[in-house]
């Protein structure tokens, strides 16, 4: 009996950005939509704290242009899980985990900007 051979993706195809580079903006060129659905230029905007689902039935998801594979624990996974669950228990938001990863970064980063040597994220990766 002969071995079956398998069909493998080539690296372009693993590694190729799954946009098109376009700005999202609709006409003036100016704005891009960022990880979270907002563009650059409302990023400082209040933002809407309704679930997207409870305003129009929309699920909220965006689609993003590069993807990234993170390894967790078992109990860091049980920990997100649980912020997910309670976010939508306690809070009235749903969210997924992708979402919920993308704003913790987004607030590690922010605090990194803007307090430098004594953020969280320092201060924690410096072992103290």
């Amino acid at each position: 009996m002969a071995a079956r051979r398998v069909s493998l993706p080539s690296a372009d195809d693993l590694f190729r950005a799954t946009g098109d580079g376009r700005s999202r903006a609709s006409g003036d060129g100016h704005s891009r939509a960022t990880g979270d659905g907002q563009s650059r230029a409302t990023k400082g905007a209040a933002p809407d704290t309704k679930p997207k689902a409870a305003k129009g039935g929309t699920s909220g998801r965006v689609r993003h242009d590069e993807k990234m594979t993170v390894y967790v624990t078992s109990d860091e996974l049980l920990e997100l899980e649980h912020a997910r669950l309670t976010l939508r228990s306690k809070h009235g938001l749903a969210v997924d985990r992708g979402r919920l990863v993308r704003e913790a970064v987004a607030i590690v980063l922010a605090d990194l900007e803007s307090n430098g040597e004594q953020s969280t994220l320092v201060r924690r990766l410096a072992g103290g």
